[in-house]
């Protein structure tokens, strides 16, 4: 290539970096080029925070549905009640008598189940039913006053069945006469009762709604698995928004209500969906940028860009926003569907819309970054990652440990040390300061060795994590704070990419540019910051 052909190419390539680099503000007194991406943004997050309330506000209502119905279904179908859960079961049985009652109970509460609900409950179809079914060891003797066992551990199931329509007539009286109520409690497993009902949700009119239609698959567990004396009874409801087949609402307000809503969607899916098309143009035209440059610099340097000045090019915060329009674009057709009641996928909605709305607000950051006030945050945040990721891992080793150890140990005289899970959010909330003299109390002192153990385990933990490496882990954040403040006052690492742009345009520019995309505004003069846009 000739020598004014390169010159002019470098000029060239000088001016489209330069014009890259720049932000919304500067990129609109060089080139008069609109921010329209700035204004879209600020557009998107009105409207995708307006759709989330509006969805948080309907999906509230089906969640306190569901919870209610589950109370009023503990309080009709589980016999003594209190209202409150022992555990996590609901309630629990000490004699044979109360068994019977219990079960008794049930199938009494189910038959009469529309004279005595205060819900839009009903049953199923006409097919559906009550169905009981009792799982026990097939042989089993056991004298524990001789310390004798005969056991055979293979188990059978014996189910049988009541449909509503015969829960009131003399075939139900022989069933429930039958030898399959006589229960061999020192075999018996566990008796499972299951039924499927049916309600629909009206209050969902008031809010100007088109209403749901639920069936709640219900499940009562007699767990006699430990065969101590205590029988603990499970009640589960797994709650399913079904499609109303045949529903007519006379009311214009409510259907026009829908439509406002089902159109206010539709301009949220076009505002991303252009979102993502001005980003992705943005992250083509930069890879193209960089190819340019890398091309040029080997040329004519015969020398390879270093990876950091290659990442320079990868705007981070615009594949964050094409994340979050993606999402939002899929969340919006789910709410579109389900407002319509052709869906009822609310948790994958509520999953999708709230972590685009997350990654939304989070990537307002990036816009407080063009000052310097605020761009520390970023910086340190960006310095401090790596560093913090190393310690987590090591930190983390030990923490496993801590768990494991915890587990195993103390499971037995402790309740929040009975599970791997409970043991790991424990351990999390020691860390934090909460429930310290809770967790100390609670262990039970049947055993000295694991009392004393138990001290030696948490004053270790508390002491290591507390003391040691949370406070190495806030001096790492403190270490990168202080290198960026200082790189403020001295001025930051030079790479090829700033010495190449260093003798091009002029003098404040050059005074500005020298760190570039992320830290550009870091280095402007705090009188500065009341003239500049951002985008």
């Amino acid at each position: 290539m000739a020598q004014s052909d390169l010159d002019l190419e470098e000029t060239t390539l000088k001016e489209d970096l330069k014009f890259y680099f720049m932000n919304p503000c500067e990129k609109y007194r060089a080139r008069r080029q609109i921010p329209w991406k700035l204004a879209l943004q600020i557009l998107k997050i009105l409207m995708v925070t307006t759709q989330l309330i509006f969805f948080g506000l309907s999906n509230q209502l089906v969640v306190s549905f569901k919870e209610e119905n589950t109370v009023a279904f503990k309080h009709l179908f589980l016999k003594g009640y209190s209202g409150v859960d022992e555990d996590d079961y609901s309630c629990s049985i000490y004699t044979q008598q109360d068994a019977y009652d219990s079960i008794f109970y049930v199938i009494n509460q189910y038959r009469q189940l529309k004279s005595i609900s205060l819900g839009t409950l009903g049953y199923e179809h006409e097919g559906a039913g009550l169905k009981i079914c009792k799982q026990q060891y097939k042989k089993r003797t056991m004298l524990p006053s001789n310390d004798t066992l005969n056991i055979d551990v293979s188990t059978e199931t014996e189910c049988i069945f009541f449909k509503p329509q015969e829960l009131a007539g003399k075939k139900a009286e022989l069933k429930l006469n039958s030898s399959f109520f006589s229960l061999e409690f020192y075999r018996l497993i566990q008796v499972e009762i299951s039924f499927k009902l049916k309600g629909i949700a009206l209050q969902t009119i008031h809010a100007r709604e088109l209403p749901d239609c639920y069936a709640f698959q219900n499940t009562i567990t007699f767990n006699n698995r430990a065969h101590s004396g205590k029988i603990k009874i499970y009640f589960d409801s797994d709650t399913d928004m079904q499609e109303c087949k045949d529903w007519h609402i006379f009311g214009s307000v409510l259907q026009k209500n829908t439509q406002y809503i089902l159109v206010f969607d539709g301009f949220v899916i076009l505002s991303c969906f252009a979102s993502l098309i001005l980003c992705t143009r943005s992250i083509v035209l930069a890879l193209r940028l960089q190819k340019r440059f890398v091309n040029f610099f080997r040329e004519k340097y015969k020398r390879h860009v270093c990876d950091a000045d290659r990442l320079e090019f990868i705007n981070g915060w615009y594949i964050l926003v094409i994340i979050s329009d993606v999402m939002t674009i899929i969340g919006s057709v789910l709410k579109m569907e389900i407002k319509a009641k052709n869906l009822t996928s609310y948790d994958v909605c509520s999953i999708l819309l709230g972590t685009s709305t997350l990654f939304v607000w989070v990537g307002v950051i990036r816009y407080l970054g063009y000052f310097q006030t605020y761009n520390v945050l970023i910086l340190t945040m960006q310095a401090s990652l790596p560093k913090v990721l190393r310690f987590c891992c090591c930190a983390g080793m030990i923490y496993l440990g801590y768990t494991f150890c915890g587990w195993i140990v103390l499971g037995p005289y402790h309740e929040k040390f009975e599970d791997l899970n409970t043991v790991a959010e424990c351990l999390f909330s020691l860390v934090n300061g909460d429930d310290m003299f809770a967790t100390f109390a609670q262990i039970q002192q049947k055993s000295m060795l694991v009392w004393l153990f138990s001290r030696l385990y948490l004053y270790s933990f508390i002491s290591l994590f507390i003391y040691m490496i949370l406070s190495l882990f806030i001096a790492l954040i403190t270490d990168a704070y202080d290198t960026i403040k200082k790189y403020q006052r001295s001025g930051f690492p030079v790479t090829d990419l700033h010495e190449f742009l260093k003798d091009h345009g002029s003098v404040d520019y050059k005074k500005e540019r020298t760190s570039m995309s992320f830290i550009c505004c870091s280095r402007r003069q705090q009188s500065d910051d009341n003239l500049i846009l951002i985008n």
